[in-house]
């Protein structure tokens, strides 16, 4: 009966069976033992749909979900089948995992971890050296990457982001619609654009296809995008233009003070957001925008203000909760409509 058990909780099925269950208590393992009747006949993917005699056996070991709290262990028979053209070939059990010495459940258990740990947390919690976890995570991340079909793909989101000290960087593109990442290419240039097109089309992707190009302001990749994809229309990253004016911002307040004293220590509480200011801090910023006509900082401020209401606009007439006093919501406003 527990032989039948652990037949059904693994998914062993025939010609597959358990002949022997071994528990090690010193250890903390469960090795669990898996064989098939004499005379069996297995395919094999280079011998077509035929089942082949078997030539021999060999003994291979699968680390498995652990039991309980205990290691789980498959030692398995694997038989070698001769093939029609006389080579030899090893037949991998069905819940053998990409690397040698896993099932495919403890393969899967390792890149649910992956995404929510650092490879060297996910090799202490299972027991593995952190190598290990990062070739069984480059092996999937592999195979995704080669199944990908990008034919569809018409929007790009391009960014890039830091991925060492000493400004060394990477440009990612993802597909803006399926909402996921298509390319990794170094550098933040003109030539990591040349890259993601080059990758797209080797997908079987048309970056002449491409319709719209989501990018931040640098001149590289605009020259870039205006190069590889020549039909695309390019929206500007929302963070980046806000950061534009922003910049706009605190340059207006740091000449005006000079003839405004009472600008001074109002720097932080005009860069943050209001929802994130003291009671005190927005009383002191109300006052300053109780002075629109007569403080070109405050005017900088309204205008930001009015942006990030633009930006966060999902469809017209849609918008979110006013930034502050005196300001209000873009779609209060009959221009929008």
């Amino acid at each position: 009966m527990s032989t039948k058990l652990f037949e059904a909780a693994l998914g062993i099925q025939a010609p597959w069976f358990i002949t022997g269950i071994q528990f090690d208590e010193q250890a903390s393992q469960l090795r669990i033992q898996v064989d098939f009747p004499p005379g069996t006949r297995f395919a094999h993917r280079d011998g077509g749909t035929a089942a082949h005699p078997v030539y021999d056996t060999e003994l291979k070991r699968f680390r498995h979900l652990n039991f309980f709290q205990h290691e789980c262990v498959l030692e398995v028979r694997v038989p070698r089948v001769r093939l029609a053209n006389g080579s030899v070939r090893v037949v991998d059990p069905p819940w053998a995992g990409q690397l040698p010495g896993f099932t495919l459940l403890f393969e899967a258990l390792i890149l649910a971890l992956c995404q929510q740990m650092p490879f060297a947390a996910v090799a202490r919690l299972v027991g593995l050296s952190w190598h290990r976890v990062h070739a069984i995570a480059t092996r999937y991340v592999a195979l995704a990457v080669a199944s990908q079909d990008l034919r569809a793909v018409r929007h790009l989101a391009i960014d890039e982001t830091s991925r060492a000290r000493g400004h060394q960087y990477l440009t990612l593109a993802a597909d803006a619609e399926a909402r996921r990442v298509i390319a990794v290419v170094p550098e933040r240039d003109a030539a990591a654009i040349t890259g993601v097109a080059q990758w797209l089309e080797g997908q079987g992707g048309d970056p002449q296809a491409i319709e719209q190009v989501s990018i931040d302001m640098l001149p590289a990749y605009e020259e870039g995008v205006a190069t590889e994809f020549p039909n695309a229309t390019v929206t500007y990253d929302k963070f980046h233009v806000v950061a534009h004016a922003t910049e706009v911002l605190d340059e207006t307040r740091r000449l005006e003070q000079r003839t405004a004293p009472d600008l001074k220590g109002m720097r932080w509480i005009l860069l943050k957001d209001r929802r994130a200011l003291t009671r005190a801090e927005q009383g002191s910023l109300d006052q300053l925008l109780n002075r629109l006509r007569s403080r070109r900082t405050a005017r900088a401020w309204q205008y930001r203000a009015t942006l990030r209401e633009l930006l966060s606009c999902r469809q017209i007439n849609v918008c979110g909760p006013p930034c502050g006093a005196g300001v209000p919501r873009c779609c209060d406003r009959p221009s929008n409509r």
